[in-house]
């Protein structure tokens, strides 16, 4: 049985990080363990008051004790980091777990639509870069893709500008980046790849649906992960991560006052199983 790990911060409600991660890739078959860096009641998304416990210092025995068991994983997937020190110990994380037959994942949780999230700036941005650098896979939006190259950020591009990104991408060390939210044909939208040892561009697209919803890109970078995890290749992995995507957006459309917090993706788990079967 195939086994990933996931390190990032668990919402208690919202739907979000490891309260996606966990049930998407499970429901792909994968044993899926879990690191959580913190423990929020809600997301940060439109909720107020919420509390926040800071897990950092239990990260290293945590991995300790897993290396102490002899633990190994096929992948190892990161999403939202909240400090330098964390993105520091997930560094020392890879070097201890990762090997030559495992691969891993880092989602440079940073950003959107141009603005930093709350919290972040550019000193944690040089940090990431780092931890990308250690990566197989990164998979940043255009905003997250605009910080770790320092260049400005645009929401008007064409095909030529999101390869020359991934290009710029792989040259700060991560031989496979993606990007996500790609939209350069505004009727469609969803995401592309590079793979720089074979100098070779994918793409999966969608139908484009300009409402934003909360935690779609721990839907996408959830069921990449788990897609090449099984061994699926690029190709087949953006395709699987785009259409569940969509999917969990279409599903939630017709509820959106009520789910305004997040997707309505437990609905469309069913679809994400045939798509890997």
């Amino acid at each position: 049985m195939r086994k990933v790990v996931t390190i990032q911060d668990i919402s208690c409600f919202g739907k979000c990080s490891l309260t996606t991660a966990l049930p998407v890739i499970s429901a792909m078959g994968i044993e899926t363990a879990v690191i959580p860096t913190a423990v929020l009641s809600t997301h940060t998304g439109g909720f107020k008051n919420y509390t926040f416990r800071d897990l950092t210092d239990d990260i290293p025995a945590i991995a300790a004790h897993w290396k102490s068991l002899d633990l190994s994983f096929n992948a190892i997937y990161t999403g939202y980091l909240g400090s330098k020190e964390q993105v520091r110990l997930v560094s020392d994380f890879f070097d201890s777990f990762g090997t030559e037959d495992n691969f891993i994942v880092v989602d440079p949780v940073m950003g959107d639509a141009g603005k930093f999230y709350a919290g972040f700036n550019n000193d944690f941005v040089r940090e990431m870069m780092k931890l990308c650098a250690k990566a197989d896979y990164i998979i940043p939006n255009m905003t997250e893709a605009s910080l770790l190259l320092g260049i400005p950020f645009t929401d008007d591009y064409d095909e030529n500008y999101a390869k020359d990104v991934l290009r710029q991408l792989a040259g700060t060390g991560c031989p496979t980046p993606v990007l996500t939210g790609v939209h350069y044909d505004h009727d469609m939208q969803g995401a592309m790849a590079y793979d720089s040892k074979g100098d070779k561009f994918y793409s999966s697209f969608r139908n484009n649906i300009d409402h934003y919803i909360h935690g779609t890109g721990d839907i996408f970078s959830s069921a990449f992960t788990g897609a090449v995890a099984l061994g699926k290749d690029l190709q087949s992995s953006l395709d699987i991560s785009v259409n569940f995507t969509v999917d969990c957006i279409e599903a939630t459309l017709p509820c959106l006052e009520e789910m305004w917090y997040g997707t309505c993706f437990e609905l469309c788990l069913g679809k994400l199983i045939e798509y890997v079967k």
